[in-house]
C-alpha cells in the first residue's frame, strides 16, 4: 500500500506546488481586475517584461539591488501606462480598456526584446538544485520536492497574506474595491482613479516580477514566459475574478487536478490531456458557475 502511496502524493504535491506558480500570474489579473473591472491582457507580457529585467540586472547588480531596480522599473512602467493610456480612457467602456490592454501587450513584448534582447537567459537565485527528498521513511524512496516550488509557495503564501490584509484593513484598499465597483461613484466621493489605478498597477507589476522569478528560475527566462498567463486564465476563471484567495485555491486546484489527470487518465486518451485540461475544467465553470467559486455574483436590475 505504502509503495502506491508514494508515488501518488509526489504527483499530487507536484500538481500543488505548479499550481502555486499559475496562481502567482493570477494573482496579477485578479489585481487589476478588481480595481478597474478589466481584463488586464498584458500581464503575461508583464511576467516576462519583469523576469528580463530581473536578469539582465542581475549581470552587474547583485541580488537584492537587482530586484530593488526591478520594482522600480516596474513602478515606473505602470506610471507610464497609467498616465498614457489608462487616465485618457476614464469612463470608457470595459471592452475599450479590455482592448488597451491587448495593445500594451505587444508593446511590452516589443519594448523588452529591444531592451534587453530576445536570448533565453538562466536565472540563478542561489536555490539549491538537487530536489528534497521527504517522507523517507515512512514511505520507500520518500517524495522527492523541488526547492523552487517550496520558494515560490512560500513567496505565493506571502504575498496573498499581504494583499488580504491591504485590501481589507487598509483606506486604499477599500478605496481600490469602491473604484472597482463604481468607477462614477468612487470619484464623486472624492476617490482620485488616477491614483488608485497607479497604485494598483505598480503592485500587479511587483506580482509579475515575483511570479517572473519562480518561472524563470524554473523555466529560463525566455520569451514563451508570456504564454503562461494563458494557463492562469482558467485559473482564475475556476476561483473567481475578484478573489485574491480564489485565485490560489483555483491554482492549486488547477496544478494538482492536471498533473493527476495526465498521469492516471492520460494513457487513455493516449496522453497529452495535461495541455488541454485546465481549460476543459474552465468551461464547465462558465457554463454552470461563471462567477468561479469564491467571486462575486454580479446582479444587474433593470
Amino acid at each position: 500500500m505504502l509503495e502506491e502511496i508514494g508515488p501518488f502524493l509526489e504527483v499530487l504535491l507536484g500538481g500543488l506546488m505548479a499550481g502555486v506558480l499559475y496562481a502567482l500570474v493570477a494573482l496579477g489579473f485578479v489585481l487589476i481586475f478588481k480595481a478597474s473591472g478589466v481584463f488586464n491582457f498584458a500581464q503575461g507580457a508583464m511576467v516576462l517584461f519583469a523576469a528580463l529585467t530581473l536578469v539582465r540586472l542581475m549581470e552587474v547588480l547583485p541580488f537584492v539591488l537587482a530586484f530593488a531596480a526591478s520594482c522600480a522599473i516596474m513602478v515606473a512602467l505602470a506610471f507610464a501606462i497609467e498616465r498614457l493610456v489608462l487616465r485618457p480612457l476614464v469612463n470608457q467602456e470595459g471592452l475599450i480598456l479590455f482592448m488597451a490592454t491587448i495593445g500594451i501587450t505587444f508593446f511590452i513584448d516589443g519594448f523588452g526584446q529591444t531592451l534587453w534582447g530576445s536570448d533565453i537567459y538562466t536565472l540563478e537565485l542561489g536555490l539549491p538544485k538537487s530536489p528534497w527528498i521527504i517522507l523517507d521513511p515512512p514511505l520507500p524512496g520518500g517524495i522527492l520536492v523541488s526547492p523552487v516550488d517550496v520558494f515560490a509557495a512560500v513567496t505565493a503564501g506571502a504575498l496573498v497574506a499581504g494583499l488580504a490584509v491591504f485590501f481589507n484593513r487598509t483606506k486604499v484598499g477599500r478605496a481600490l474595491r469602491a473604484v472597482a465597483d463604481d468607477h462614477q461613484a468612487a470619484q464623486s466621493v472624492g476617490i482620485p482613479l488616477n491614483t488608485i489605478w497607479l497604485i494598483v498597477w505598480s503592485v500587479a507589476g511587483v506580482v509579475a516580477l515575483v511570479a517572473g522569478m519562480a518561472w524563470g528560475t524554473k523555466l529560463g527566462v525566455q520569451f514563451s514566459l508570456a504564454l503562461v498567463a494563458l494557463k492562469a486564465i482558467p485559473v482564475i476563471i475556476l476561483g473567481g475574478l475578484t478573489s485574491i484567495p480564489g485565485a490560489i485555491v483555483g491554482g492549486l486546484i488547477i496544478g494538482a487536478g492536471e498533473k493527476l489527470a495526465e498521469v492516471y487518465i492520460g494513457p487513455a486518451f493516449g496522453g497529452g490531456i495535461e495541455n488541454w485540461f485546465a481549460y476543459v475544467v474552465a468551461l464547465l465553470f462558465l457554463l454552470f458557475r461563471p462567477q468561479g467559486l469564491f467571486g462575486e455574483r454580479i446582479i444587474e436590475r433593470v
